[in-house]
């Protein structure tokens, strides 16, 4: 009988150690799982930037147990329960005394394990009475059976209640004291094991209750009989605490944040890549520049800082103030699209000097040109005639930032912004060549990543949020290493619009800036590069309102320079080196044409050369020529040196000549030729500007016989007449830029030729077609 009763106990015994096992062993959702979270999100230095609401309207900032400090834990289990470890989640013994004292109606005291009132916290336990009680009794020992005493002890630590909707101590440790809960000195941890016990009466706002210290004056004479070598702290732990609220949680660089936790929304920590000190930089320039400009109307504007080494953003500020409704103040900056005006200009110039059609000393032409229907004109409605490439660049000029544009071929500008993540793109023929001056629209962000692109050697590396999104060493490469650093270089000409080099604050920093203005003056733009950093600056209103006052170079410009000042000011700021591309060489050309100067070029600059890639001719713009003394003429060999005077000239395009004089700038035209036969000359052939290339020309049916094309061109500066060829039949004859009308008398094609009286000739296709 023994026997069997034994055998019986046996076996519940084993069913209940079986049971017990699939409870506690089965799969099963961690307690951290069910438990609302904030989200925090901090800088790159671990800064608090921002500490969101849990679902359940609570700041709760989930964390480890390994991430609070041993103090904490150690006091807390010290007050609330010291045999935590050993029990099965109640305590008996401390449950009878509590019950006891009750009773009899002595002092009262508390008989709930740390269990308990996880149990009592996690499921939402009224335990005023006897079922209550007893239902938090059940729900412990439920809990016990099925998470282990690290998990108990970390929900715990996470639920404990300091007030309010402020809940765990890693939330407090970040309200109250401003650093995580691993960093809690020991008259901070003292008293946040004490708070959730009162949290209404204990409480702390700004300044220490007195209950609160006296209670941590009690708590400390425990744990001194415990930790002696803690007695030295005795006087820290006895002065009042200094402590922060609720009211006081940061909302800082709110659209970056903002954006970053719609997108991580199930991450309780994000770690970005901003940089505390450098947001702050940035908007109290923005705000003090703001201040001043407002009597102009300037009254939005956005930026964003970017580290072009890592491409980590240091910096964005989506508007001038997120709460101001009447700016739209919400709206991020950053990320709309808007007209970048003649911001993107340098890739234009990158491309060209990659395929081979200019280097930064390449003459080009500021005129008066018609491509297509499309005749652009300049900001300041003036043409400066001859400019090189680096002045055109520096100084916005359109015309020849068009026109280098019409040339290109593959990657044209519009191919080479979709391949550098310019986004929601009309079609190529919906801007045309007008997206050279800002036809099309880009946000900051894209256009930080292209100007990265310069540093970057021509590499295209996306941005980097958080400092776990991995960095791309490569990229995709859009440009050379060699079209980069010259881009670079021409854009570190361009003078600062203020004085500050001139009273030092500027001096030895080098900066690669361009401007941007939007047709309508609705945005003004300044991007650039210095040291390790890229920074994007715009001004205008969201809603597309215009004002005169948004000039790129005016309005955007001074707080650019204002921004990288601050950012050099800040502690740590370091110039990176600057090398230069192994294919790439300095060679000597003719400051005049941007040529390799001849004989007769008076004065010469160096300039950046691609060996086997940049163009490169001789200079024919200066010519020593042999002039009649008798007619004024040149003279015609063999040369009597009795007649004969040899004069300096320079040979411009009749174009050229044309601006020279309209801007007052005397340049003497060289002799008209003597009658020679002496077949070509030296010097520049006619240039046919009309018919344009690739251009047909639509006529008519009924205007066929009497629609007249214009034949144009421009010649060198010694050339007074050009004779027109049409399929090798002579049409008529015009000075140079002087347009020529011709009737087409059918459609199809024609080749068109324009002759000078040297012999110099050019020819163009001419492709006419009936539009009915």
């Amino acid at each position: 009988m023994l026997r069997r009763r034994l055998r019986a106990v046996a076996v519940v015994a084993l069913v209940a150690i079986c049971v017990l096992a699939v409870i506690r062993y089965r799969p099963r959702e961690p307690l951290a799982a069910s438990i609302a979270q904030s989200q925090a999100v901090f800088d790159a230095k671990g800064r608090l930037l921002r500490l969101t609401l849990a679902r359940d309207q609570q700041y709760r900032l989930w964390t480890p147990i390994e991430s609070v400090s041993p103090v904490f834990v150690d006091a807390l289990l010290l007050h609330e329960d010291r045999s935590f470890w050993w029990h099965p989640g109640v305590d008996v013994a401390a449950l009878v005394r509590a019950t006891w004292a009750l009773a009899t109606g002595g002092a009262r005291q508390g008989g709930s394990t740390l269990t308990m009132q996880l149990a009592r916290l996690y499921y939402d336990i009224d335990t005023t009475s006897i079922a209550g009680k007893l239902g938090q009794i059940l729900r412990a020992l439920w809990l016990e059976a099925r998470y282990s005493k690290h998990d108990l002890l970390e929900a715990h630590l996470n639920l404990l209640p300091y007030g309010g909707n402020l809940q765990g101590v890693g939330a407090a440790s970040r309200v109250y004291f401003n650093k995580s809960a691993d960093q809690l000195s020991l008259p901070e941890a003292l008293s946040l094991v004490l708070i959730p016990q009162a949290p209404g009466a204990r409480g702390p706002a700004r300044t220490e209750p007195p209950n609160l210290l006296a209670a941590r004056l009690r708590l400390f004479e425990r744990w001194v009989s415990r930790h002696p070598q803690d007695e030295r702290e005795r006087g820290l732990v006895a002065l009042p605490l200094r402590y922060g609220s609720l009211a006081q949680l940061p909302f800082s660089a709110p659209h970056f944040v903002d954006r970053l936790v719609r997108e991580h929304a199930g991450a309780a920590r994000l770690q970005t890549t901003l940089d505390l000190d450098l947001q702050r930089a940035l908007e109290r320039e923005m705000r003090e520049y703001l201040a001043r400009g407002s009597r102009i109307g300037l009254r939005n504007a956005a930026a964003m800082l970017v580290d072009w080494r890592d491409m980590s953003v240091k910096a964005a500020i989506g508007s001038a103030r997120f709460f101001d409704a009447g700016l739209l103040g919400q709206v991020d900056g950053t990320h709309a699209k808007r007209s970048p005006g003649s911001a993107l200009k340098p890739f234009i110039y990158a491309l060209a000097i990659d395929q081979g059609l200019i280097h930064p000393r390449s003459v080009l032409k500021d005129a008066p040109t018609s491509f297509g229907p499309f005749t652009p004109e300049n900001f300041d409605g003036a043409f400066v005639g001859p400019i090189d490439a680096t002045q055109a660049l520096i100084r916005s000029r359109n015309v020849p930032a068009v026109a280098l544009d019409s040339r290109l071929k593959s990657p044209g500008f519009y191919e080479f912004l979709k391949r550098g993540g310019v986004t929601r793109m009309a079609s190529e023929s919906h801007y045309g060549l007008a997206l050279a001056l800002g036809g099309g629209e880009t946000t900051m962000e894209e256009m930080l990543r292209l100007y990265a692109l310069l540093p970057n050697r021509g590499r295209l590396r996306p941005l980097r949020y958080l400092q776990d999104d991995p960095e791309t060493a490569d990229g995709t490469r859009l440009l050379s290493d060699e079209a980069s650093f010259m881009v670079l270089d021409m854009l570190r000409q361009n003078p600062r619009p203020d004085d500050l080099v001139i009273q030092g604050v500027g001096k030895g920093v080098r900066v690669a800036w361009k401007t941007g203005t939007s047709w309508g003056f609705r945005d003004a733009w300044t991007a650039g590069v210095f040291g390790p950093y890229v920074l994007a600056v715009w001004i205008g209103e969201f809603d597309g309102r215009p004002n005169p006052a948004f000039v790129g170079v005016r309005a955007a410009a001074p707080l650019f320079f204002r921004m990288v000042d601050a950012t050099r000011a800040q502690p740590g700021y370091v110039e990176p080196a600057v090398t230069q591309p192994l294919h790439l060489a300095r060679v000597e050309v003719c400051s005049a044409s941007g040529d390799l100067p001849n004989t007769d070029c008076p004065l010469r600059t160096s300039t950046w050369f691609i060996p086997g890639v940049s163009p490169i001719r001789l200079s024919q713009v200066h010519r020593r020529i042999a002039v009649d003394t008798r007619t004024g003429r040149q003279a015609c060999p063999p040369f009597d040196p009795a007649n004969v005077r040899w004069e300096l000239h320079e040979f411009w395009p009749s174009d050229l000549m044309r601006l020279f004089s309209q801007a007052g700038i005397p340049r003497r035209a060289p002799p008209p030729t003597g009658d020679c036969s002496l077949g070509v000359a030296q010097g520049s052939p006619p240039q046919i500007v009309s018919p344009m290339t690739g251009v047909s020309y639509g006529v008519r049916d009924a205007q066929m016989e009497t629609e007249r094309l214009s034949l144009n061109a421009n010649a060198d500066g010694d050339v007074r007449t050009l004779y027109w060829f049409v399929d090798e039949a002579f049409v008529g004859q015009s000075a140079p830029g002087v347009a020529l009308g011709w009737v087409p008398t059918r459609p199809g094609r024609f080749s068109v030729s324009a002759l000078d009286e040297r012999g110099r000739s050019d020819q163009r296709e001419l492709r006419v077609e009936l539009v009915r």
